[in-house]
């Protein structure tokens, strides 16, 4: 796979990169549990097929101590047993809104799921979350950004 623009080397999407890199710190620096966080950035990543997005979350998921199993089962939550209730009700918010053209948008019982094991503040976290992993992925797609070459912790800007 060969990508097809190097878009932090532009202009525009140096600073594109700037602003949603710093929204996503407002999040990541929330109350919204860490591995709550990974788990929804790898999830949407799976349903969207982003390498790129997989590669640098399941390694930074591993790096900030998450368990393998735990990484490896994400994609089929729903018949494990590794996950909190929390945890699965992020992950359904996440199908969800992540598959938005595949059903009528996200369920009132998905997110009246949700709101029993989060706050508003963290409801907000996790909403924001959702969508800001999606932009990645899709623009990861879109420019067919491949994934295996990411290292724990680097930074992009």
């Amino acid at each position: 796979m060969e990508t097809r623009i190097n878009w932090m080397g532009t202009e525009v999407g140096s600073k594109w990169a700037k602003y949603i890199i710093s929204s996503n710190k407002v999040i990541a620096d929330s109350a919204l549990p860490k591995a709550v966080q990974e788990l929804v950035k790898i999830r949407a990543s799976q349903i969207n097929g982003c390498g790129g997005c997989l590669d640098m979350h399941t390694k930074d998921a591993t790096a900030a101590g998450e368990s393998t199993v735990r990484i490896n089962l994400v994609g089929a939550w729903r018949e494990t047993t590794v996950y909190t209730e929390a945890e699965r009700a992020a992950l359904e918010l996440t199908e969800q809104g992540t598959r938005l053209a595949d059903s009528s948008g996200v369920s009132d019982e998905a997110w009246a799921n949700a709101a029993k094991h989060y706050d508003d503040d963290q409801l907000v976290a996790l909403v924001a979350l959702i969508c800001t992993i999606n932009a990645f992925n899709r623009l990861n797609v879109i420019t067919r950004t491949p994934g295996g070459d990411y290292q724990p912790g680097q930074q992009f800007i």
